[in-house]
């Protein structure tokens, strides 16, 4: 699946420079991005749809075949730039530098402590919950289709849980990585305190 480069960077930075109008917002449980929200499960579970029912309605295994792959890639594109950015303040992405070489690069939006009062608990939700919900259902398909060996659908079944999977790691290392960048720089800080109460003391004494 992803292959990562010994360079990962894990950045905190504010995506696309656009910082949301909802500073002053009190934090609810409402739906602030219901657009960002429905495409957000739309594309996925439209595709699982499709995979569970086609058949029932269609003879032509090349038209399921690539109406499944149409909503996957929209999926994936759509989770991984657009509704993870707006829902959770996250996003992943690979650039190649200069080398030749491929960077995996995992972002998070920066807040502060005013602006972490607008997260939205509902769209959190929304979020994490399609996001892993539908990779499982995925493997539980590709299983399927191996011991009843329906083989024409194996390879339509691992497209699934390749584009799905790719978006669950990507943003489980930003989750990862944003909170161990908030821990290492509790230390750094924490270590520097310290560091300045003892010279602090040596000076004194």
């Amino acid at each position: 699946m992803l292959q990562q480069d010994s360079n990962d960077d894990t950045e905190d930075v504010s995506l696309f420079d656009a910082e949301e109008e909802t500073t002053n917002r009190p934090k609810k449980s409402k739906i602030r991005h219901p657009v960002a929200s429905f495409f957000h499960l739309f594309f996925r579970v439209s595709a699982i749809i499709v995979y569970l029912l086609c058949e029932l309605f269609s003879s032509s295994f090349i038209a399921c075949m690539v109406t499944i792959i149409l909503l996957l890639s929209c999926d994936f594109w759509a989770v991984k730039n657009v509704t993870g950015r707006l829902m959770v303040g996250l996003r992943w992405w690979n650039h190649i530098d200069e080398d030749g070489k491929s960077h995996w690069v995992f972002e998070s939006r920066k807040t502060s402590p005013q602006e972490s009062k607008t997260v939205s608990e509902a769209e959190s939700r929304i979020f994490w919950l399609g996001l892993i919900a539908c990779p499982v259902l995925w493997v539980i398909f590709a299983f399927s289709a191996l011991f009843s060996f329906r083989v024409k659908w194996l390879a339509v079944v691992i497209m699934g849980v390749v584009l799905q999977g790719a978006n669950l790691y990507g943003y489980i290392r930003c989750k990862v990585g944003s909170k161990r960048n908030l821990t290492s720089m509790a230390t750094s800080y924490l270590g520097k305190q310290f560091l300045r109460q003892t010279t602090g003391g040596e000076q004194t004494s």
